[in-house]
């Protein structure tokens, strides 16, 4: 991004998200993220030898390639004229940023929560989880949606912006590959234990940092919002790496603190209990009314956080 244009790119890029959300009957790079996913995997299995090896050549290939892909596109438009580089450079930002469709998937479940649907609240939360919600009742669906908007405030927000004011678009759609292929391919589970594992270390090496940005800035907006910003801060340094991932139990943390509630434990993924630790393990139960301030929280980070990018995006130029 040049200097006279960096200053309405970033803005423009998350008011779109505000405003918009993630339109179903806009095309969207991630859904054709999903489908060159698809196209490469069975081709790149067929490669003899270690399949940690070739699981890694085909991560490797689709991130290089979206950067380059971005990178050529941009610059041939910027041949064409400045500004249509940098409508489209808006353009793809704010498809790699999640704030408005987060807060939207969260408030859905929240309002059948709150209507006593639970069957409703399951299916909704079933789309925005990874694990089994069959027997999920009012405090586990309340909890689990606000451990999503915890944990995707980083995927959805901090680490695009994070990106994008380094890079721009091209770094940021090519972080957005990356967590699309970590969502698609980066499970342990027999079929992906080999080959999904450079995917989804990847997304851990490339999410460290922004995760660790993300405690301070949740901390920031809690205190801002409700006075409780030093707990939050406190619960993310002590409680931080009580998770499975390296990086999602710092703003889950963070978020437990703020709200002073119990997340992340014990759950069934694919019909296997796995056994993770609490965070938050002194606080209580969530509730729905929890998953409402969760979402201000998250909206109010991803705020604060887009004017730190703006502010780092314009001293680097």
């Amino acid at each position: 991004m040049n200097w006279y244009s960096t200053w309405y790119i970033l803005p423009s890029a998350f008011m779109f998200d505000l405003i918009l959300g993630d339109p179903r009957y806009l095309p969207h790079p991630v859904r054709w993220m999903g489908k060159a996913i698809e196209a490469a995997e069975s081709r790149f299995r067929r490669l003899p030898g270690n399949p940690i090896i070739a699981g890694g050549l085909f991560a490797a290939s689709l991130v290089a390639g979206t950067w380059l892909l971005v990178y050529w596109l941009l610059a041939a438009l910027n041949h064409i004229h400045p500004l249509l580089k940098n409508a489209l450079e808006i353009v793809l930002i704010y498809y790699c940023i999640s704030a408005g469709s987060l807060e939207e998937a969260a408030v859905e479940v929240k309002r059948y929560l709150s209507a006593k649907d639970i069957t409703r609240a399951r299916e909704k939360v079933a789309l925005i989880v990874g694990r089994d919600v069959t027997n999920y009742q009012t405090t586990d669906i309340a909890r689990a949606t606000v451990e999503t908007v915890a944990e995707n405030l980083v995927d959805g927000v901090i680490s695009p912006l994070f990106f994008a004011a380094i890079g721009g678009a091209p770094l940021a759609m090519a972080y957005k590959m990356v967590n699309t292929l970590d969502s698609m391919v980066g499970y342990k589970n027999e079929k992906y234990h080999n080959f999904g594992k450079a995917a989804a270390r990847i997304d851990d090496m490339l999410n460290f940092i922004p995760s660790r940005f993300a405690a301070p800035i949740i901390s920031l907006a809690t205190h801002i919002l409700c006075g409780k910003g030093r707990r939050s801060l406190e619960t993310a340094v002590r409680e931080g790496a009580n998770h499975s991932s390296p990086n999602a139990g710092f703003p889950e943390a963070a978020f437990a603190g703020a709200l002073g509630v119990k997340l992340n434990g014990p759950n069934y993924y694919a019909g296997k209990l796995v056994d993770k630790p609490y965070i938050g393990i002194n606080f209580g139960p969530s509730s729905p009314d929890h998953i409402k301030k969760a979402c201000d929280i998250m909206l109010l980070s991803s705020f604060l956080w887009l004017m730190v990018m703006w502010g780092a995006s314009l001293a680097l130029k």
